[in-house]
């Protein structure tokens, strides 16, 4: 019984469900290697490929502002990004998730437009990946928001080896529980396949 509690303890510690820590995903150093840019960016060229349909020949509000709304979405996230600050960040976040449900409502109302039938299929997909944008966006608010980091632009020499010392250390404990698992899968699982 105490070899079981000694085991579930190193489990979670390893795996960071003692400390309460999150072991930090991939850090990119600039915007546009963060999927959720690069879907941004598709919802805007396939959004701008949508418009050039006969049926928004005319000029018209709603076939610009559907333009815009699409590119505000990568336009904000690449802002906010390059802002260095994680309270602004996350407004530039705030502001392309709203951007990106302003597509979806849009998009809502061109389906309904008479000469729009042809495009349901189109329509349809870019709502899905205006919605898959706002999912991300909000994902990566929320973990930003727990983030103990203010940004680049706030980090002092002292801030900065505490954020180094707590990455080393999560990724020592990866490393030790990647280890145990190859040691012992029995009690610790599978290793997790490198991609």
């Amino acid at each position: 019984m105490g070899r079981d509690r000694s085991l579930a303890a190193a489990r979670r510690i390893l795996t960071g469900r003692f400390s309460g820590a999150q072991i930090q995903g991939v850090k990119y150093a600039r915007f546009e290697d963060l999927p959720v840019w690069k879907t941004a960016l598709n919802l805007a060229v396939n959004v701008y490929a949508l418009t050039r349909n006969r049926c928004f020949a005319q000029s018209g509000d709603l076939r610009d502002q559907l333009r815009r709304a699409a590119l505000s979405v990568s336009n904000n996230i690449a802002e906010g990004f390059e802002r260095g600050s994680t309270a602004e960040l996350l407004q530039f976040i705030y502001i392309a998730r709203g951007s990106a449900g302003e597509v979806r409502s849009m998009l809502h109302v061109v389906e309904r437009l008479p000469g729009t039938d042809d495009l349901k299929s189109e329509i349809s997909n870019l709502k899905l990946l205006a919605e898959n944008c706002g999912r991300q966006l909000r994902g990566w608010a929320d973990s930003l928001q727990n983030s103990e980091i203010k940004g680049q632009r706030h980090l002092t020499a002292k801030s900065r080896r505490g954020y180094e010392a707590r990455r080393h250390s999560e990724d020592f404990q990866r490393e030790n529980l990647e280890r145990l698992r190859r040691a012992r899968p029995d009690i610790f699982g599978e290793p997790e396949e490198k991609e």
